[in-house]
């Protein structure tokens, strides 16, 4: 490792060398856990590739966001911050730009703009578990410190196109980086306009069954549904209420799971699961979710009236 350090580092080898033979060796030194000099060797990159004239907006980005991964391994979420945002201006929702400026304001207890950035990191991968885990921490802060109407005092939180989630979408397994420490699972891609369309029109004919409590049948529409669309949460809290009735309280359960796990704050999700675990005389865990439910919204009085009779359970 020594060797390759020297290597790379060796002032006369590294004028010679292209922006992205300096990208390589930057990543190298963060690899190894040169973050101070991994800053260096891409502010290198950075010069070289603003001045060789070519400008190319997104391998700019990707040295800004490298750049923002050892500012942050290094402790520096200030200038990480600044970079990640300068990653975003080049190459507009950048899912890891995202996520370490994320990181960056969560330790600068930036909370508010934190869980902005998780939340939009969701919209294009739902399934990054970094992003829930951030959600999750932020929600639990931001209601601690702000109560249940912390949501108010939230900055927007901006919508990802379509066109956007499906090129990064695609781009996110075999993007350059210094690696994020979290494990990325690519099996669910927010899916396309095509399926969005189709996913759509089959929760609304799933909405019509419900209506005339016809919910096997609705429970049919909203599981091919998501068969086109998995990263719609209305669906499965939906799917859930038609379990419940179909007394398939299991299945309940697991839908609103997979519903919390986007949205850590669905007080449908909790509250279903709060009744389908009490039908399954699971008084804690039904305790558990409406209480949660009454953290968000005090005033839902028809999980105050739950709560009362599943403290009555033995």
């Amino acid at each position: 490792m020594t060797a390759i350090l020297s290597r790379i580092i060796m002032p006369q080898k590294r004028r010679s060398q292209s922006w992205t033979e300096l990208k390589q060796a930057g990543n190298e030194c963060f690899r190894a856990g040169q973050y101070g000099e991994a800053v260096n060797i891409y502010s290198q990159s950075i010069q070289l590739l603003e001045k060789s004239g070519q400008k190319n907006k997104e391998d700019l980005g990707i040295l800004y966001s490298n750049r923002a991964a050892s500012y942050l391994k290094d402790g520096n979420c200030s200038e990480c911050i600044k970079d990640c945002t300068t990653s975003l201006e080049l190459v507009p929702f950048g899912f890891k730009a995202l996520l370490r400026r994320a990181s960056a304001y969560e330790a600068l207890e930036r909370y508010r703009q934190a869980y902005v950035d998780y939340k939009t990191v969701l919209q294009i991968d739902w399934n990054i578990p970094a992003a829930h885990d951030g959600v999750n921490r932020m929600t639990k802060a931001l209601t601690d410190i702000d109560g249940p109407s912390w949501r108010e005092k939230l900055p927007p939180i901006p919508t990802v196109p379509m066109s956007v989630k499906e090129t990064l979408a695609q781009a996110a397994s075999s993007a350059s980086s210094p690696q994020q420490n979290s494990v990325i699972d690519n099996k669910k891609k927010a899916p396309g306009p095509e399926a969005v369309k189709k996913a759509k029109a089959l929760k609304e004919e799933g909405n019509a069954f419900v209506k005339k409590s016809e919910h096997k049948k609705a429970v049919e529409k909203y599981t091919q549904s998501l068969s086109q669309d998995p990263t719609e949460v209305t669906t499965y809290t939906n799917r859930a209420l038609c379990y419940l009735s179909l007394k398939m309280y299991k299945e309940a359960i697991s839908d609103c799971n997979e519903a919390l796990r986007m949205d850590s704050a669905n007080i449908k999700a909790f509250y279903r699961r709060a009744q389908a675990n009490k039908e399954l005389k699971n008084k804690k865990s039904s305790i558990e979710d409406l209480n949660s439910v009454l953290k968000i919204e005090p005033g839902n009085m028809a999980a105050q009236k739950l709560l009362q009779e599943v403290q009555k359970m033995k």
